[in-house]
């Protein structure tokens, strides 16, 4: 038995040991083909130097190539933004369509030149990162063989885009002092020509047809139209603005007035830069010094007609009761619960206003009668927070509208269209830049084509910021622009209340309760001021 079973034992074992594991490979019978990764590059040229346009085609023409000669790479497009800052993302319209590109999934991997290039500002360009990451797409940084695909914390970012904000610092830092230096010397020359003037060869000169416009101005003050009046007329003729806005304000006509360099003058520093991110401009209330600089241009006016201009706006800055009614806040104060417009009593020589509905009668409507001096109470405390606070109330609300009215214009066809054919001219130009480079066409044909192009292209981006102003939203953007001017400009305190802020900055006041006021400001924003009662 023993030698039967070892028999048996030792035959399995044999077999056991003959049918050893085999891989068998069944091959497909349909190739899945694998998809190419698609790639867009983003190149950032923001220096002022005479080889920017070089530089700037020279980034685009390298990733056009170096994209193009990897069979599994797919190009989508190469985002370029130039002389633009790289501290904010929101002044860059090419940096914001690859964004929205990336939201849209239509880009696998981005390709750029730098950190630097990318951003200088350490917490958004970290928080770009963050987004693309959660949405698949990887960023590689050629200078610095960073590839946010691979690297599983982002302290390594966070140095490098530190380095570069701080970069950013140091050169915002020179810019300062450089142009400190300046304006102590009295060689600084100003970035934005005013209305009736033109910057050539670094110095102010007068515009003849716009000069015009000025002198009009400054002789229809002093012949005793008021500011709103001559904003009007200028409206009704027709006549653009500096910007060429087709709209004129009271701001608009106050600025100019009080402009000295329509004398020849000019006072510097006006506005400051702050010296910490974000960089701000703020007004020079006497933080910075000035530098007032005579006979520095052509005068446009005589001295003496500004200095009269000057005086006559101090007299007329005396409160004055309102044109449009014998009272202040006449047609301005309307009924939150049921519409009506408020009237002004007076009751055993205390003065109130009250809805016209429950002065009819208490049942028709609740809302209760409010002393005048508690409603002009409540405009001064209104005032004074806004005084203090406009920096950081109304500045974002105007940053907000313009980044809303700038994606609105990116998302119009007609726009689109116009920035590829710009794009399309531009990549000419580069084209030509290196046949030129290479010795294959002659300076005469080279600066013939290019001069034509340029021409096109200047042409092209002068319809394209039309189309992309006609739209503008007066009420918001203009009026908010014109309240922080108002608030920049006004008394710190008030001691009483002031009819002439009054009209500028308050366009309806909706009485919610006897005990809450709700102040419509001229550019839509509506802020609610309790009533403080006064005991008597």
């Amino acid at each position: 038995m023993k030698t039967s079973q070892n028999i048996v034992g030792g035959a399995l074992a044999g077999e056991l040991q003959l049918e050893a594991p085999r891989v068998i490979v069944i091959n497909p019978t349909v190739q899945v083909k694998k998809d190419k990764l698609r790639i867009a590059a983003y190149a950032r040229v923001s220096s002022d130097s005479d080889d920017q346009l070089n530089s700037f085609a020279a980034q685009v023409n390298h990733y056009t190539t170096l994209i193009r000669e990897n069979e599994n790479w797919e190009l989508v497009d190469i985002y370029a933004d130039e002389g633009v800052t790289g501290l904010r993302m929101d002044k860059r319209e090419d940096f914001q369509r690859l964004l929205r590109d990336c939201r849209k999934g239509k880009i696998d991997r981005i390709l750029t030149k730098s950190i630097s290039r990318f951003s200088r500002n350490t917490r958004e360009c970290l928080e770009t990162i963050r987004e693309l990451k959660s949405l698949g797409v990887t960023i590689y940084f050629e200078k610095e063989h960073i590839d946010t695909g691979e690297i599983s914390n982002e302290m390594l970012l966070t140095f490098f885009s530190g380095n570069a904000q701080q970069e950013s610092m140091s050169i915002s830092g020179n810019m300062r002092w450089s142009y400190q230096h300046r304006m102590k010397n009295g060689t600084f020359i100003t970035c934005k020509a005013p209305l009736g003037y033109r910057l050539q060869s670094g110095t102010l000169q007068i515009h003849e047809q716009e000069a015009e416009i000025v002198r009009y101005v400054f002789n229809s003050y002093l012949n005793g139209k008021s500011k709103d009046e001559i904003a009007d007329e200028l409206t009704a003729q027709g006549v653009p603005t500096r910007d060429g806005k087709d709209r004129w304000h009271y701001s608009t006509i106050d600025y100019l007035l009080k402009n000295e360099r329509y004398a020849g003058d000019a006072l510097l520093q006006k506005r400051y830069t702050t010296a910490v991110l974000p960089f701000q401009k703020k007004r020079n209330k006497g933080e910075k010094d000035k530098y007032y600089v005579k006979y520095s241009h052509p005068a446009i006016i005589s001295r003496d007609i500004f200095e009269r201009a000057q005086e006559l706006n101090q007299s007329r800055n005396i409160p004055t009761m309102s044109k449009r009614s014998m009272y202040p806040l006449s047609k301005r104060i309307r009924c939150g619960e049921c519409g009506s417009l408020f009237k002004r009593k007076t009751c055993n020589g205390k003065t109130y206003w009250v809805c016209h509905n429950h002065n009819k009668g208490k049942s028709n409507c609740t809302v209760t009668q409010i002393p005048e001096p508690e409603i002009y109470g409540a405009f001064l405390r209104l005032y004074h927070k806004l005084k203090l606070n406009y920096d950081k109330i109304l500045s974002p609300m105007l940053d907000q509208l313009q980044a809303l009215k700038r994606h609105r214009n990116l998302s119009n066809l007609q726009v689109v269209e116009l920035n590829r054919q710009i794009a399309e001219l531009t990549e000419r130009n580069h084209v030509l830049n290196g046949l030129k480079s290479k010795g294959i066409i002659d300076s005469a044909l080279f600066i013939s084509q290019t001069d034509e192009l340029s021409r096109k292209i200047r042409a092209l981006k002068a319809e394209k910021n039309k189309l992309m102003e006609k739209d503008e939203d007066d009420s918001a953007i203009t009026e908010t622009r014109s309240l922080i001017e108002i608030l920049e400009d006004g008394p710190e305190r008030l001691s009483g209340f002031d009819e002439t802020l009054f009209d500028s900055i308050v366009e309806l006041v909706t009485a919610e309760s006897g005990e809450r006021l709700k102040f419509k400001l001229i550019n839509g924003l509506e802020l609610a001021e309790p009533i403080e009662r006064t005991v008597r």
